[in-house]
């Protein structure tokens, strides 16, 4: 009786977890994202990176620093009838802010239930309660922190850690520096060593819980005239050697994985 009981909860929870993958290739296969950000889908692997990072569609979610909003078109719907997304943006006079609650209002079938709330490191969060979230993400956004300093980093990450649960995951893809270039202080190229980044979240209070390899590119060797933004999408010498750069791709990205300690 035991091992039936036991068999019909392993299988009641394999197929929970089935469930929840085809819920999230559904967000991801949406017919609201726009062209353009699903054809980034080969760079950004959504599915493999959110799946590492553990997310459940039960979860309190805050997506820090959503820019256009490419992974609040995925997260919002995988999280909209069971979970929470909070959308972590400039307050909403600023320019980014305007536009992300803007992009909100725009598909209430999808966004209805996202909260937009202020976040401007280093000086002003609003994330919410202490211990008030499952997971918070980051995506491409660290570099645009230390432009005012290591402290402005280890100052934001612990004000990720605070609003986190205990045991609750931080998850960070950002573009990677090859070891032996050198980082200057303010990551002006866009790139950041990846010790450099575990350094800091270990100082906010955090757990390198794993690694993955999901965003790596090989093909980048982060030494580009114009740092990170010389690739696409942003392909910032315009026409200026756009095959070559077509041809590396998007920047070679480290992908952590971090727990509140």
């Amino acid at each position: 009786m035991k091992r039936l009981i036991l068999a019909a909860m392993l299988a009641t929870g394999m197929a929970g977890a089935a469930h929840a993958d085809d819920a999230l290739k559904s967000a991801i296969a949406g017919e609201h994202r726009a062209a353009a950000n699903k054809a980034r889908d080969a760079f950004r692997h959504p599915y493999e990176t959110l799946t590492f990072f553990g997310i459940k569609p039960t979860m309190t979610v805050i997506e820090l620093s959503p820019g256009g909003g490419w992974y609040t078109e995925i997260l919002a719907p995988y999280l909209r009838d069971n979970g929470k997304l909070i959308g972590a943006a400039g307050a909403p006079e600023s320019r980014g802010g305007k536009a992300y609650r803007e992009k909100l209002a725009g598909d209430a079938k999808v966004y209805d239930k996202v909260m937009p709330v202020v976040f401007e490191p280093p000086t002003r969060f609003e994330l919410g309660a202490p211990n008030s979230a499952d997971m918070v993400v980051t995506f491409r956004n660290l570099h645009n922190w230390l432009g005012a300093g290591d402290e402005a980093v280890v100052t934001t990450l612990k004000e990720v850690h605070k609003v986190l649960k205990p045991n609750g995951v931080l998850g960070v893809v950002e573009h990677r520096l090859p070891v032996k270039m050198t980082q200057d202080a303010k990551a002006s190229s866009g790139y950041m060593h990846e010790a450099y980044v575990i350094r800091m979240a270990d100082l906010a209070g955090f757990k390198l819980a794993a690694k993955s390899e999901v965003n790596a590119n090989p093909k980048d060797k982060a030494d580009h005239e114009k740092g990170v933004w010389t690739l696409p999408p942003v392909l910032a010498n315009k026409d200026k050697d756009r095959e070559k750069y077509m041809a590396i791709g998007e920047s070679d990205r480290m992908t952590l994985k971090f727990v509140k300690k």
